[in-house]
């Protein structure tokens, strides 16, 4: 080991030696230093790496304050004492520089502390600024800020009028599901957040950490809506308590005097002026001073907390002494107690009896003989207690709901009331009536807002004493403070309020009061001024956390339209991010509704909280190394009851909201995905993605497909010039074509080289094969592989590609290009070496001829055929490419033909009924041909005799031969070949060149050992000819591939108009006029060219127009010195034909008729 670093520097050339590698590897791009001063500038290039960071997105990357380490340069490592390690420093640091980084590491979200000190100038802000310890304990950190985000406007607005519709039992079924759902997200909520530091942006942050990008975004982007949307609530419920029961008359649309839906619309008219203006103001606060919201924070909260108090006192006083707050009844409707000061129809004064303002609400005079309404004149009016107190045992009155349609009268039950059937309602104004139509899920989704609000403390992390400890102890005690409180109020509210009162959401049978504010003490302004602040408080809050959240969704680059998003003001203020937020917030606004608005937040926020124990969860299952929470009291079962909760509240809610947010999460998701920047976060999705796959290997890895299963698992070979660039792009239109993005491909290609040498080259390639085979949109992998010669990193991309049971079954080449010229017999030797491997290995194998003319995938056929010459049979491998090509647009409009060869003695007629059958029972369409050759154009030889014995066992398998008469027919072929052989005269040569008239020219390849056996057989031991070409007197200086083509040219030059053994007087003649070369030719090699010749003209003349033509790929010789007449006779077969696709099956079924 000790040489390998002893390298000295020469001043010479470097040879390429073992030396000289590990001398450059390790001296990398340094710069010549002398001797004396090498420590020293070692240090100074450590300090220098160290500032480079390593090239990690900022929110992973602890090295963020590191700017100052030139300053501490010469502490990073001492001198000589770690020369060792000085040319790693830029990748791998010292311990100590790590620590030291990490100590100064501060992630504090963006909040009143940055506000106020990125007030100075980029000139100061540059210089070295103290980072002050965060001091936040646990009270002041946590919970407190979640105390203030959870009790909300719903607590004062609606709390009683839900346990009034609702009933005790349903409402507390109600605050009980919720709080459960947010108790158990704050225990996955606690496990995420103790994983690590969590920076700005709170629960985007866990779930596009925990989740993934994707998930993260659309996740992101639904918090974003519900914390707006919760502003707009907030902002209408200020409102509310303004114009209703602060100063009615402000109201620019007066309601005095309108009945139903005229007074309903000016409410809702008010609510949007007087909102719109509220709205104005408050983003006008947050764009100028955020520090004063985050310092009135406090007031807000202590609002908060005195209301609830006031609201215990009051209920402890009702033990005691009632309030007085009667309710006046007529019948058992309850009256509308603004214009009458008296719950009587008349009085008795010292004057007589005389009637008061009740009457004249429902007679047309003060006398008592006026006309009045007939149900104020049949029923009696009472008065009864609207607070009788926790001891008055009214909660069993209570406990059941009571729904109502819209328009319904708020009645007593019990209370006797005298009604015609036929009557109207009239006067509809002085009566307490039901404003919306209620039921159960609507509560749900009006409620579920007052338990939203538990990523406070997760949300100011940065401030934290103790980020890990703090945030599950404040989140968990604040939960279960509210959620006592909220399940304590159900109960007490229908211990100590009537029935009537509960139902009597605007208080109008109570002078107007509000509600929840009659139960106060000492009064019901406590609860009204303290709610008041308390909903603007939490306006402002929501209108300041949601710019900062969507200027960290834009600011991550995964959205790229939200990048504008991500400005702001010089001081880091979100300002683009406040204008979008205060327009959502409007369009909440504009709906007017409190009634409305709750249920579209509380699909955002269940939707956020169903992910993040989603996230929880998977992160636990998955047992992911980097899961190592602090928070120990959580279970994936747990999490996975919090997300089935979640997602059961969403639908209880309303079904049509929550698959509206859906469609809006999902839109958002599949656009990342598209669109969004690519982001590697170490997310839980792709740990579950990678145990899928995994367990989809092993479950490949059980055994091979099926035939019904089959279909072509592709390995592409390309070939690349110097620049790095794809020679032949066509290869990967075809394969597009051929996989429609199904299945697996492999595009690869092959180095020449040492791998230390060309790593770069090696990148290059893998980037110009990612980037056509994004352009040609064939989805895959690719595959560089880097050897000493191209032949055997060709044979390590056949034999390396894929894993385990995901392997290619089939091989895509091109048709080597020039292989004919001498420069290049190296090229075509690696090819038919490339289909030798194949079959060893037993893959399929197709090679496109002229891949130039094929087409790209923008082309379309709009006519044409695909003609498919079934010679042997191969599996299936030529009936199902051309399906499968045919389900791509470009090759849709083609039809199909197929023919086969019939020899001699086949019925061409029952072939044809056979194969019609056949392909009518694989459900593939196809014109059916079968081309006769009679014995004017064949003749029955040994290798033709061969082709039929293959093409009758392995191809239609119809023909009803037994096996001893296959046997029998193989015997005699072999002993006429070898008669054959042994007779040189004239006539054994004119048999010879006879027989070869016309084979159907794959098949010869098809069974390797007999075909090696007859050729074997057919070479005379005595000859010195062998099965390359022998070279005449004056060719010993051409190359084989130049020698192959004088040889058959002259050949053909001999015989050009017809086969050189036509069966007729003048080819007899010809035969005896031979040049006397032609007596060494090896006979095999004259059959097989005269094959090739044959079978090409047939095909020429029924295939010539086709656009594209896919015909068996016959085999290499075993002897490898034939191989230059294998390369000949695939040229020679495929002569002329535009665009040709030779498949070689892989030895395996692939279709089958059976379903």
């Amino acid at each position: 080991m000790s040489q390998r670093f002893t390298v000295s520097k020469s001043d010479g050339d470097r040879r390429p030696s073992i030396q000289g590698e590990v001398n450059q590897l390790f001296e990398g791009d340094e710069p010549p230093t002398s001797s004396g001063t090498e420590g020293e500038d070692a240090a100074d290039t450590g300090a220098e790496v160290v500032l480079k960071g390593d090239s990690n997105p900022k929110e992973s990357s602890p090295f963020i304050n590191s700017s100052d380490a030139a300053a501490e340069k010469s502490q990073q490592y001492d001198g000589k004492n770690m020369a060792l390690f000085e040319e790693e420093m830029d990748t791998s640091p010292m311990v100590s520089s790590l620590l030291s980084s990490l100590a100064n590491y501060s992630n504090l979200p963006q909040g009143s502390k940055e506000h106020e000190e990125a007030e100075n100038n980029e000139a100061e802000s540059s210089r070295k600024k103290p980072v002050k310890a965060p001091q936040l304990g646990t009270l002041m950190g946590v919970y407190l800020p979640c105390i203030q985000n959870i009790f909300g406007v719903i607590l004062f607005l609606r709390m009683t009028w839900l346990v009034g519709i609702g009933g005790i039992i349903g409402t507390f079924i109600i605050v009980f599901m919720c709080c459960t759902t947010t108790m158990l997200t704050a225990i996955s909520m606690s496990a995420i957040a103790t994983n690590g530091v969590v920076p700005a942006g709170g629960s985007y942050y866990m779930i596009s950490r925990s989740l993934g990008p994707e998930f993260g975004g659309a996740v992101g982007i639904c918090f974003y809506l519900g914390t707006t949307y919760a502003g707009a609530m907030y902002i209408l419920g200020a409102i509310e308590l303004l114009l209703i029961y602060i100063v009615p008359k402000a109201a620019i649309f007066p309601l005095e005097g309108l009945e139903g839906a005229e007074a309903e619309a000016a409410l809702l008219n008010n609510m949007r002026v007087y909102g719109t203006i509220l709205l104005t103001s408050m983003a006008t606060v947050v764009f100028v001073g955020v520090k004063y919201v985050n310092k009135l924070a406090l007031v807000f909260l202590a609002c908060v907390i005195l209301s609830i108090l006031a609201v215990y006192a009051g209920v402890i006083k009702t033990a005691v002494e009632p309030p007085d707050f009667p309710v006046c009844l007529l019948g058992n409707r309850t009256l509308v107690w603004k214009t009458f000061d008296v719950c009587a129809k008349t009085i008795e004064t010292a004057n007589g009896t005389v009637t008061t303002q009740l009457w004249r609400m429902f007679c047309d005079s003060p006398f008592l003989n006026a006309t009045c309404d007939k149900y104020f004149v049949a029923n009696n009016v009472s008065q009864i207690q609207g607070i009788p107190g926790v001891t008055s045992g009214i909660l069993t009155k209570n406990l059941f709901g009571t729904y109502y349609e819209k328009g319904d009268l708020i009645a007593k039950v019990g209370v006797e009331s005298v009604e015609e059937q036929d009557d109207t309602l009239t006067n509809a104004n002085r009566y307490v009536l039901a404003d919306i139509t209620s039921f159960f899920t609507l509560l749900v989704g009006i409620y579920f807002p007052s338990v939203t609000g538990i990523m406070a403390g997760s949300n100011r992390s940065g401030d934290l004493r103790d980020a890990q400890k703090s945030i599950p102890i404040g989140t968990i005690a604040a939960i279960t403070t509210t959620s006592t409180v909220y399940m304590s109020s159900v109960v007490l509210f229908g211990a100590c309020i009537e029935g009537v009162v509960l139902r009597d959401k605007f208080g109008e049978g109570v002078h107007g009061n509000l509600v929840i504010g009659t139960l106060a003490w000492p009064s019901p302004w406590v609860i009204v001024i303290g709610s008041f602040f308390s909903t603007c408080g939490a306006g402002l809050q929501s209108l300041t956390g949601a710019p900062r959240l969507m200027q960290a969704i834009a600011k991550d680059g995964i959205v790229p339209a939200l990048r504008i998003f991500g400005h702001g003001k010089a001081n880091g203020e979100p300002t683009w991010s406040l204008l979008l937020t205060a327009f959502i917030c409007e369009s909440g606004i504009l709906i007017a509704s409190l009634d409305s608005v709750a249920p579209i937040l509380s699909m955002f926020f269940l939707m956020c909280y169903m992910f993040v124990n989603l996230a929880c969860a998977l992160q636990t299952l998955l047992r992911t190394p980097n899961w190592r929470p602090r928070f120990k009291f959580y279970h994936w079962t747990l999490s996975f009851l919090g997300m089935s909760l979640c997602l059961t509240l969403m639908f209880l809610c309303s079904w049509y909201y929550a698959i509206v947010a859906m469609a809006i999460a999902g839109s958002i998701y599949k656009y990342i995905e598209f669109a969004g920047a690519e982001k590697e976060w170490g997310d839980g999705i792709r740990g579950l993605s990678l145990s899928a796959a995994r367990y989809a290997l092993m479950r490949l890895e059980e055994g091979p497909p099926h035939t019904k299963n089959w279909r072509p698992q592709l390995l592409v070979l390309v070939s690349t010039d110097a620049e790095q660039n794809v020679e032949q792009p066509r290869l990967l239109s075809l394969t597009n074509q051929l996989k429609a993005g199904k299945g697996l491909t492999i595009v690869g290609t092959a180095l020449e080289g040492t791998y230390l040498e060309n790593s770069d080259q090696a990148q290059r390639a893998e980037q110009a094969l990612r980037k056509l085979m994004e352009t040609e949109k064939v989805k895959g992998f690719c595959q560089v592989t880097v050897s000493s010669n191209l032949r055997d990193a060709t044979s390590h991309l056949l034999q390396a590609s894929g894993l385990g049971g995901l392997k290619h079954n089939a091989v895509l080449v091109s048709w080597p290009r020039n292989w004919k010229q001498g420069d290049e017999h190296q090229t075509w030797r690696n090819f038919i070496e490339l289909v030798r491997e194949t079959t060893a290995a037993h893959l399929a194998l197709l090679v496109p001829k002229n891949i130039s003319a094929f087409p790209s995938n923008g082309e379309r056929f709009t006519e044409g055929h695909i003609d498919v010459w079934w010679i042997v049979h191969d599996g299936g491998m030529l009936m199902l490419l051309p399906f499968l090509l045919r389900q791509h647009k470009v090759w849709r409009k083609c039809k199909m033909r197929i023919f086969t060869v019939a020899q001699m003695d086949d019925n061409s007629i029952q072939m044809k009924k056979d194969l019609t059958t056949f392909l009518y029972h694989l459900r593939i369409d196809a014109m059916v041909e079968v081309v006769e050759m009679h014995d004017s154009d064949i003749s029955a030889y040994t290798y033709e005799k061969t082709l039929v014995m293959e093409q009758r066992s392995q191809m239609l398998k119809q023909i009803n031969l037994t096996k001893n008469e296959r046997e029998r027919e193989i015997q005699s072929i072999t002993d006429s070949s070898r008669g054959s052989i042994r007779r040189k005269n004239p006539a054994a040569v004119t048999t010879q060149l006879s027989v070869t008239e016309d084979p159907p020219a794959a098949s010869k390849e098809e069974k390797p050992e007999e075909e090696v056996q007859l050729i074997h057989d057919n070479t005379n031991p005595a000859s010195p000819a062998t099965p390359a070409t022998p070279l005449t007197p004056g060719e010993g200086a051409q190359s084989p591939g130049e020698q192959v083509q004088m040889t058959w040219t002259e050949k053909c030059d001999g015989e050009p108009a017809k086969p050189p053994g036509a069966a007729t007087p003048e080819g007899i003649k010809d035969i005896f006029n031979m040049k006397p070369e032609w007596e060494n030719l090896n006979q095999s090699n004259v059959r097989r060219m005269h094959t090739a010749l044959r079978l090409n003209e047939v095909i020429m003349k029924k295939s010539s127009e086709a656009k594209l033509v896919l015909l068996n790929m016959p085999g290499p010789p075993r002897n490898r010195t034939g191989d230059e007449n294998y390369m000949e006779f695939l040229e020679v077969l495929t002569e002329g034909l535009n665009r040709v696709l030779l498949v070689r099956g892989g030895g395996r079924e692939v279709i089958t008729i059976y379903s």
